[in-house]
């Protein structure tokens, strides 16, 4: 994959940009000067380096890392994407037991969906279907069983918020609409047909919503996750591509917009598996 990309972006640089990052605890914090590792880079320096087929760099500590941050008390999005870390350099047993934490929180049958704990990967209070999406990942990941009862609840709940073509909270968005189609495919339901994502691309990106501008990184890293779930192609492809190979920073990281933008990890990551989606197609 990383001599694919290569031709596209600086993956030299990238790498240099996530190196210098990581901290003796095996932790990442994408401020480099400040020595305050987090669940959230660590996560997606992990994906990068898997995205690269890289081996991360002293892993043992990162998995420790990972195993002693996620404590039970921690958010559910937090619990899962660390469980998903853990999953992805082999640490199986730890991410497991993640999932246990996470179900003492999130826990359908009593319609408890983790809304209101706060831990937000997107938006600093989590929305309605964020935590269901991360916990989807994990569980898909594990392969962990989940219950009939369970997941018809899950269902329920990811439905209560479909507004039209789209899933929202007062509009449909890009972000909602793949977390929850995302969500019923992991759960073995049908992905409900939808032109909703096609409604928000533009001729390089995708817009959160449709009628709206500019194009932002991450709706169009769900546009094309979504598609490629629905197995459709975007419209524009070297137009995304070209948009995506625009946002990479001198750092060699990666910014969220044209306009401005700082680079992080999330960002960074999301770039590149959005291009590495888009040279697929």
């Amino acid at each position: 994959m990383g001599s694919k990309l290569a031709r596209y972006v600086n993956l030299n640089a990238v790498i240099n940009y996530i190196s210098k990052r990581r901290h003796e605890d095996g932790g990442y914090c994408f401020v480099s000067m400040l020595n305050e590792t987090n669940i959230n880079d660590t996560y997606y320096a992990v994906k990068i380096y898997d995205l690269l087929n890289l081996e991360i760099p002293e892993k043992e500590k990162t998995i420790e890392f990972l195993d002693t941050s996620a404590q039970p008390y921690r958010a559910t999005v937090a619990l899962a994407m660390a469980g998903e870390a853990l999953a992805i350099l082999g640490a199986e047993d730890l991410a497991k037991e993640k999932l246990e934490h996470i179900f003492t929180k999130y826990n359908p049958l009593k319609e408890q969906f983790s809304v209101g704990l706060g831990g937000s990967e997107e938006f600093g209070a989590a929305t309605p279907l964020e935590s269901t999406y991360w916990v989807m990942r994990l569980v898909s990941l594990l392969n962990y069983k989940v219950t009939e009862e369970m997941k018809e609840k899950i269902r329920e709940f990811i439905e209560s918020f479909r507004k039209g073509n789209g899933y929202g909270v007062n509009q449909p968005t890009v972000t909602m609409t793949y977390q929850a189609i995302y969500s019923l495919n992991a759960l073995g339901y049908p992905i409900p047909k939808t032109r909703f994502f096609e409604e928000c691309e533009v001729y390089g990106g995708f817009t959160e919503v449709p009628m709206s501008l500019p194009p932002y990184l991450e709706p169009t890293f769900y546009a094309v996750r979504a598609l490629k779930l629905l197995g459709k192609k975007p419209r524009y492809i070297k137009g995304h591509v070209r948009f995506i190979r625009a946002l990479q920073n001198p750092n060699g990281g990666f910014r969220r917009s044209l306009e401005l933008g700082i680079s992080n990890f999330q960002n960074t990551y999301r770039a590149l598996r959005t291009l590495s989606d888009l040279l697929s197609f």
